[in-house]
Order: structure tokens, then sequence, then C-alpha cells
């Protein structure tokens, strides 16, 4: 099929024939291109409160058994205060997301309504603009689910482990292999390198939960009884 073409006359004098299926290709491939950004703008939303989220409740939770385990050997201390990671971890995730999306809807809002007050029926164009900003009570409920879902790992790993000192080596096992599948799921949600994100990860939570369980272990044993 022969494709539709108009002749645009140019400075010199010279028609320069344009076609009408590579004008419509380029605008479809434009199309395309900005479909792929809001994908990725709104995959990111997600992405960044359930990754952080996760990751949170996992080396917290894990970071807080390990500091008590330094200092008692019963299992019963090291769950509550698992339990009690979980609970508090995940209502201030939640307070925390909501504020933080709260706050950067209002400013957004606030923007939108002086660029709108300078144009002809810009009212309507402000509703519709407000349903694409994030919901707040979504994200904070997203970020208090994730966080509960990374603190259980832990809690799980050790509850049923009597022996002291293998309860502790299986909780950093299974909290390392799960700092890994979230390094890597995050990696291949965001397109970034599985390797280096998961080394990343990983090395973080083992950051903290040697720290914790160095500085616990430090101020049990220089008289403070729990």
């Amino acid at each position: 099929m022969a494709a539709a073409t108009h002749n645009e006359l140019s400075n010199n004098g010279l028609e320069i024939p344009i076609y009408a299926n590579d004008i419509m290709d380029s605008k479809h491939c434009q199309k395309i291109e900005e479909g792929d950004n809001v994908d990725y703008f709104q995959r990111a939303q997600w992405l960044r409160a359930a990754v952080l989220g996760a990751n949170d409740g996992l080396v917290s939770v894990s970071s807080l058994m390990m500091g008590v385990g330094s200092v008692k050997e019963d299992i019963k201390p090291m769950l509550l205060a698992g339990f009690a990671g979980l609970f508090a971890g995940a209502c201030s995730m939640a307070i925390g997301e909501f504020v933080s999306v709260y706050t950067q809807r209002d400013i957004e809002v606030a923007q939108i309504k002086r660029e709108n007050s300078m144009k002809v029926g810009g009212e309507n164009e402000e509703e519709g603009e407000k349903e694409n900003l994030p919901n707040p009570f979504q994200a904070a409920l997203a970020s208090a689910l994730a966080f509960s879902a990374g603190a259980v790992m832990p809690l799980l790993a050790a509850a049923f482990i009597k022996p002291h000192k293998v309860r502790l080596g299986v909780l950093v096992l299974a909290a390392s292999l799960a700092l890994v599948v979230f390094g890597i799921v995050g990696a291949v949600l965001g397109k970034t390198p599985k390797v280096k994100s998961s080394i990343r990860v990983l090395v973080g939570g083992w950051v903290a939960m040697a720290i914790t369980f160095g500085l616990t272990k430090l101020i049990g044993s220089n008289g403070l009884q729990m």
C-alpha cells in the first residue's frame, strides 16, 4: 500500500514530500515511550515502599532478636522482642509513610492549583490531575504489610529451635537468605544489577545485626540485667 504523502514548500521553492505514515509511526513510538515512563514511575513508587518495608522488618526484628539472644539464652525473651519489634515497626512504617505521602500530596495539589488558576477551565483539569496523585492510605497499608512480611521471617526461623547457639545460627542464615531474595527481587523489578543489589542489601543487614549483637552483649556484660 502506498504511503500517504503531502508536499511542503521549502524556503528555496522546492517541494519536499512528507510521509503521513512516518509521522504516525513517530507519534506512536513517542506514546509508547511515554507509557513506559509512566509505568516505571508508578512501579517505582510501590517498589520503594514494598522493598523498604520488607527489608526494614527483616533487619529490625532480626537485629532485635540477635541483641536479646546475646544476653539471654531463653527463647521467650527473643520471641517477645521480635513480636514487639514487629508491632512497633509496622505502626511506625505506616504512620511515617502516611505523613510523607500526604505531605507530598499537599505540595503537589498546591502546585496544581497555582498552575490551573491561570488557565481557562483549569478546575476540570485539576480534578483529573488529583486522581493521579499517590494515595497516602494505600501507601501506609503497603508499608505496614511489607514490614510485617519481612519481620515474620526471623520469628518463624527461631520459634521452634531450643538450642541457643543453633537458634542464633538459623536466625542469621534465614535472615541472610531473605536479604538476598529481597535484593534480587528489587533488582529485577527496578531493572538494576542483581549481584550488586543483593550484596548491598546482604552486607547492610549483616552490619546491623552485628552491631546490635555486639553492643547489646557489651551492655549486658557490664552489669545491666534484663
